[in-house]
C-alpha cells in the first residue's frame, strides 16, 4: 500500500482511532533495540561502579531498600 493511501485512510478514522495509531507509530521509533538496552544498562552499571569507587555514591543494603519500597506501597 502506498504511503499517500495510508495517510488518506488514516485521516478518515475516528479521533480515538487516530490517537491510538499515532501513539503506536511514535512508540515504534522510541522502542530501543535489545542491543541498545544492553549498552545503556552496561553504561549505567559502569557509571555507578565508578561513583561507588570514587566515594561519590554510597551503597544501600538490599534489605533496607526492600523495607523502604514496601513502606512506599502501603
Amino acid at each position: 500500500m502506498k504511503p499517500q493511501k495510508i495517510e488518506d485512510e488514516a485521516l478518515h478514522l475516528p479521533k480515538e482511532e487516530r490517537i491510538a495509531l499515532i501513539q503506536k507509530l511514535i512508540l515504534s521509533f522510541d522502542t530501543p533495540s535489545t542491543e541498545e538496552l544492553r549498552e545503556d544498562w552496561l553504561f549505567e552499571a559502569k557509571r555507578r561502579a565508578a561513583a561507588l569507587d570514587d566515594g561519590k555514591l554510597q551503597a544501600v543494603p538490599g534489605d533496607e531498600v526492600i523495607k523502604k519500597a514496601r513502606a512506599l506501597i502501603k
